[in-house]
């Protein structure tokens, strides 16, 4: 049993040190990410300063991250297309456009959240 433990141990540590690496990799390279963190941190502020209830706020906070997400989703897809397809090639561009729709998507999920907690 404590080998099992030792061993997910590992495994969990190993889980947050790539997860880490990947948050790094795409901050140094990508003004998006840069930008919607920064949008995300000004959201939680905002969630936090407002007389919101815990349901709202963890709905803010939780689009927001959700947003992070997509964007990191939107540039590993695009670091792969990239690799597998240098050149332009209608198929590369449908797959970009759609990560990009992706993250336009839950954008628009997180300013629609905001306008029904503040004006609901």
């Amino acid at each position: 049993m404590r080998d099992w433990i030792r061993a997910e141990g590992r495994r969990l540590a190993n889980t947050v040190i790539w997860s880490w690496d990947g948050f790094r990799a795409a901050w140094a390279t990508e003004k998006t990410l840069r930008q919607w963190t920064l949008a995300n941190a000004l959201s939680a502020a905002l969630a936090f300063s407002l007389d919101l209830t815990p349901g709202e706020r963890a709905l803010i906070l939780a689009l927001g991250l959700l947003v992070l997400a997509a964007e990191l989703i939107n540039t590993g897809l695009e670091e792969v297309v990239d690799l597998v397809s240098p050149e332009m090639h209608p198929g590369a561009k449908k797959a970009k456009d759609c990560g990009s729709a992706c993250v336009a998507l839950t954008a628009i999920a997180a300013g629609v959240a905001w306008g029904v907690v503040l004006l609901g």
